[in-house]
């Protein structure tokens, strides 16, 4: 190589540090889209953490311990590599500290892949990336059904007198026309609330709410038939915050809540819902630095990846 074909490290002026540290399951970096199916991408922002901030560091934790993934899905009987194209796009450059530029940053950079026929798989970051991701979606393929895994419903008119937090996405994105909340659902919500009413507004925004305690009472197989049912055959969006999942088991995110999932449970239950027809999925709200021996982000890990083998699956039986 030429001495003047090396590159300067980016400056930290324009992307933070905590960018573009590795690779998903060290898949190769990827700038040409065309011919991909999926792209990882990125999206280290937690200025939006209302508790324990820490989530800008989750894509880069999650990278970095996803190199025990192997490609092979055992229980969906496919390799991912195999049947799909895809890698790792990086990170998309978040201005740390001011939501508003990181939303147009998030809309400008994600528009090209899903202008490209990709379907992205990103890692967060803080809930309130969610918006920002489901705007774009929306220009490409017009209101969508929503697949929301969480703890919380995150549907806060405002939080500390401001519209754009991680606990008030889905609220915007309804009121935007983003998502149609009729045929959407949320899960897994639980924990102490502020306000006794929050499954009612969620109702009267909309929206299908199946807590926590629910999914226990009506079993699993239950729960996946109602997701299943609400959704159809509309064109989805997956948002799976970690905290879904008990702190037992994910104890490495910013507002934990007692009384949740195992690993297998949620495991299973996304692959229960590998007939949906996904258009983007998310992966949130992991927080290295309250993590223990990486357990929380082994797991974000297994998720992404079997988000990628429900479409090497989907193209798969289409062949």
């Amino acid at each position: 190589m030429n001495n003047k074909d090396i590159k300067q490290p980016a400056s930290a002026l324009s992307s933070p540090r905590f960018c573009n540290m590795g690779n998903f399951m060290r898949m190769e970096r990827i700038e040409n889209l065309e011919g991909l199916d999926f792209a990882i991408v990125g999206i280290p922002f937690d200025t939006a953490s209302s508790f324990r901030s820490g989530s800008r560091f989750g894509p880069n934790g999650i990278r970095n311990i996803s190199v025990m993934m192997k490609p092979n899905n055992a229980i969906l009987e496919v390799n991912i590599l195999e049947e799909l194209k895809g890698g790792d796009y990086g990170d998309i450059n978040v201005v740390p500290g001011y939501i508003k530029p990181t939303y147009e940053n998030i809309k400008n950079e994600l528009q090209p892949i899903l202008d490209a026929g990709v379907t992205p798989i990103v890692l967060g970051g803080d809930h309130s990336i969610t918006l920002a991701e489901l705007r774009t979606v929306a220009e490409k393929h017009g209101k969508v059904s929503l697949v929301h895994f969480d703890s919380h419903a995150d549907i806060n008119e405002e939080v500390f007198g401001e519209p754009y937090n991680h606990g008030t996405p889905f609220r915007r994105a309804i009121e935007e026309g983003l998502i149609d909340p009729h045929t959407s659902i949320q899960v897994g919500m639980r924990g102490s609330l502020y306000d006794a009413d929050e499954f009612k507004k969620a109702a009267e925004l909309g929206l299908k709410v199946i807590p926590a305690h629910k999914v226990r009472e009506m079993g699993f197989e239950e729960t996946i038939k109602q997701i299943k049912e609400r959704v159809g055959d509309n064109k989805v969006f997956f948002s799976f915050d970690i905290d879904f999942v008990d702190p037992a088991y994910a104890p490495g995110t910013g507002t934990p809540e007692v009384g949740g999932f195992t690993s297998y449970e949620t495991l299973k239950m996304i692959r229960d819902l590998k007939d949906l027809n996904f258009v983007a999925f998310d992966v949130v709200e992991v927080s290295p630095s309250y993590d223990s021996n990486e357990i929380t982000t082994l797991l974000a890990a297994n998720i992404a990846f079997e988000f990628i083998s429900i479409l090497a699956l989907r193209k798969k039986n289409k062949k």
